[in-house]
């Protein structure tokens, strides 16, 4: 009974919140009255109440639907309001370009880095160019080679992680989808600069962590970072996805819950009501997380910061030995 009374909680919460926002928007015309204003900050103040309750009491399926909101800040709004100087790069050099993955040579504060991500695109015609977020081979090893690039002159590489997976077509499959991954995953084991990760919205499985292994690893509060969709899991285990709900939970996908068990490093912050409501806010949060470990980590020896990213993933996960 518990399970049906949670999701008519949040509707009701959202359908106020919605009413609230309409009396704001009828009672502008009396501004400049001193009724009006008191009136006017009145309900403002009850619409970020509810607004801030609403978005702390989230279950993991509801921030995984707000992960993967269609106006979800993206790769190349966050290099348009964190980094100057970015000239974008094209190609692997064996194939083609694959423009589900933005890769390019920029400077954060000053400093000239490698900025890597996932792009999905706004409308039909953008996703259907970007194929959905869905990287291919070539978008990984037009990756790579940004990355190889950027550490044979010593420059730090941010990645922006927001996509359902790599995409699983069988011409990807014919030019090596798995060894593509594979490859990104032990090269990135060993780059010698440092490698800061932040997961914006989605984070699906190789698709993801084919550009995720790094010396930090951050999430904004409402994104989720998984080896499979709740939409898949609930396929597999009970040949019904309309128990992606259940499964969301199952799969501890949320910041929370990542951060807890050792996968994540940070929880980015993100505005009061999304990402998606506020760009330049979600940047502004996230600049400061990105400046303080990257002056963190650079201060670090080649050595140590080998050392540790090795360790770190070799610590995650549990395993029990059933002898």
């Amino acid at each position: 009974m518990a399970r049906r009374d949670k999701p008519q909680t949040q509707g009701s919460r959202e359908r106020e919140i919605e009413r609230l926002e309409k009396d704001v928007e009828d009672l502008r015309h009396l501004a400049g009255s001193t009724n009006g204003d008191a009136d006017l900050e009145r309900i403002r103040q009850q619409v970020s109440e509810l607004r801030r309750e609403f978005y702390e009491h989230l279950g993991p399926w509801q921030r995984a639907q707000i992960a993967r909101h269609p106006q979800r800040p993206y790769t190349l709004d966050f290099i348009g309001l964190l980094f100057t100087d970015f000239f974008e790069l094209h190609g692997d050099r064996g194939y083609g370009d694959d423009k589900a993955i933005v890769a390019g040579l920029g400077k954060f504060h000053g400093r000239p880095v490698a900025v890597i991500g996932h792009q999905k695109g706004r409308d039909t015609k953008q996703r259907l160019v970007r194929n959905f977020g869905q990287p291919k081979p070539e978008g990984y090893r037009k990756a790579l080679r940004v990355m190889k690039l950027a550490a044979k002159y010593g420059r730090p590489i941010f990645t922006f992680i927001d996509t359902q997976g790599a995409y699983p077509g069988l011409d990807a499959e014919e030019r090596g989808q798995a060894e593509a991954i594979a490859l990104n995953l032990r090269e990135m084991a060993r780059l010698p600069v440092p490698i800061i990760v932040t997961v914006t919205g989605e984070g699906g499985s190789g698709g993801a962590l084919a550009i995720a292994v790094g010396d930090r690893v951050n999430i904004l509060e409402n994104s989720f970072y998984s080896v499979i969709s709740p939409e898949g899991c609930a396929a597999i285990m009970w040949r019904d996805s309309t128990k992606a709900e259940t499964a969301a939970v199952a799969l501890k996908i949320t910041a929370t819950d990542l951060k807890e068990m050792g996968i994540i490093d940070e929880i980015v912050a993100e505005p009061e009501a999304g990402a998606h409501t506020d760009y330049e806010g979600a940047a502004r949060l996230l600049d400061t997380v990105l400046d303080r470990q990257l002056v963190m980590l650079t201060n670090q020896s080649v050595k140590d910061l080998l050392d540790a990213r090795y360790q770190k993933f070799r610590e995650m996960g549990q395993y029990f030995y059933m002898g």
